[in-house]
């Protein structure tokens, strides 16, 4: 089976707890296997999600401001 990743930039996560709050909420979506987060604390951090499909930006955003954050970038 063949992956897909997204990376998305994300604004406001400070620490660890902000990690696992967006981590927790985009590996709910369905078909992610795993989020990789590269955290720049107090800036823009980058988030790299790897699933078995596709995921639509609204939904890769309506995840992260579940966890209370804000996509302000999506990259291919």
């Amino acid at each position: 089976m063949s992956t897909v990743s997204t990376t998305v930039e994300v604004s406001g996560m400070t620490c660890g707890h902000c990690v696992s709050s967006v981590s927790e909420e985009l590996e709910a979506l369905a078909g992610v296997e795993s989020v990789d987060v590269d955290l720049n604390a107090g800036g823009v951090s980058t988030v790299t999600i790897t699933s078995d499909k596709p995921l639509s930006p609204a939904e890769i955003g309506e995840a992260v401001a579940e966890a209370g954050y804000l996509v302000v970038a999506n990259e291919a």
